[in-house]
């Protein structure tokens, strides 16, 4: 059975339920979650009619736009580095570690080798990006050859990614006699161009577009993506289609891993043109990522979206608690609950089909008595 026939079957299967079909659970997730905000915010005596208002102002409003666009970029790139391996079935939880190597890989190539510009810009973030894919793809053989679940390696390798960034930046990296865990500021031919006035949005918005425009290129487009889809869909099938399960799982999490380094090398790169140490993870950019692949349901072509809205709330949730009084964290819950819901739905589905492949194989099992 070819490739192209693997696809075809993964894609009559989406097609089946129709666009409203595949967004209902999305759908259900975000008003199901701000149903009980806003029971929360009567029941603490917050009026909500002053809450989302602020909340929307905090993140696109009052000059804030900009803000919520800077924190959008890092955001996507990380929900690709979460969502590609998940195409194929892989869970890579990795992405702080490789995102975080990246970053140091990039700066240390900027301060440390003299590079003509456009060259000085454009180095460092493949060298971060490929830094981030062999993070990454370390963790796809453990779980490929001896069956360690790629959730566990992908932490269990990301830690030490951090620690290890964490050292450089504080020693062989680190600026003189600061004190400070920070890298020196970088040459200015390694600062991202900006794009606006205030500097915090600069051309890795497009450049994360077009990425993501190219994945979803790939994904639905070609041979390679049927594969990967069906890979995920069911293992077993692809590999019995002549599909190489092994080898997809880490081309996946090693493209997953790239994007969690160009993340990093775009950050360091851009304001403050430095690497600080523990900037690029207390963010929660990984969270939040997360939190809008599992809205999208994994879809490609959603991601963009829901990252749109998960960054929107985790900005304005700080405009919301000064303009409101309401606590920035409650869009923490906000987040929480979109992915307690999801999970509910996809919990509910899955028993649903399991019983209904049951009770399939019980009439099967009658007819042929």
């Amino acid at each position: 059975m070819s490739a192209v026939r693997l696809g075809s079957l993964a894609r009559g299967r989406a097609a089946a339920l129709g666009p409203l079909g595949r967004s209902a659970p999305a759908v259900l997730a975000v008003a199901g979650a701000l149903v009980v905000t806003t029971l929360v915010m009567l029941v603490v005596g917050v009026d909500p009619s002053d809450a989302y208002p602020a909340l929307i102002r905090g993140a696109v409003a009052d000059g804030n736009l900009e803000y919520t666009i800077g924190a959008f970029v890092p955001t996507l790139g990380m929900a690709l580095a979460f969502a590609i391996p998940l195409r194929t079935g892989e869970f890579n939880l990795g992405g702080d570690g490789q995102m975080a190597l990246g970053g140091v890989a990039a700066a240390a190539l900027a301060l440390r080798v003299p590079l003509p510009p456009g060259v000085a810009v454009a180095l460092p973030l493949v060298v971060a990006a490929l830094t981030g894919a062999v993070v990454a793809g370390i963790s796809a053989p453990l779980h490929t050859r001896f069956g360690i679940p790629a959730i566990v390696t992908t932490l269990l390798v990301s830690t030490p990614a951090v620690a290890l960034s964490s050292y450089l930046v504080r020693f062989p990296l680190a600026e003189p006699r600061t004190g400070i865990a920070e890298t020196p500021l970088l040459p200015d031919a390694a600062h991202l161009p900006a794009i606006g006035a205030s500097g915090y949005v600069t051309i890795g918005l497009p450049l994360i577009l077009l990425l993501t425009a190219g994945w979803i290129y790939v994904d639905r487009r070609t041979v390679a993506g049927y594969e990967i889809r069906a890979t995920g869909a069911n293992r077993e099938f692809a590999r019995y289609g002549g599909v190489r399960v092994d080898r997809l799982a880490v081309v996946t999490m090693a493209g997953g891993g790239a994007f969690a380094g160009l993340v990093g090398g775009l950050i360091v790169l851009g304001p403050p043109f430095r690497f600080v140490d523990g900037a690029l993870t207390a963010p929660g950019y990984t969270f939040t990522a997360i939190a809008a692949v599992l809205l999208a349901t994994g879809r490609p072509i959603a991601v963009p979206f829901t990252v749109a809205l998960m960054t929107i709330l985790q900005v304005g949730g700080e405009g919301m608690e000064r303009d409101a009084g309401v606590p920035s964290q409650l869009t923490q819950v906000i987040q929480g609950l979109v992915i307690v819901i999801v999970a509910a739905l996809a919990t509910t589905r899955v028993l649903r089909e399991r019983r209904a492949r049951r009770a399939q194989e019980i009439d099967v099992g009658e007819a042929n008595a």
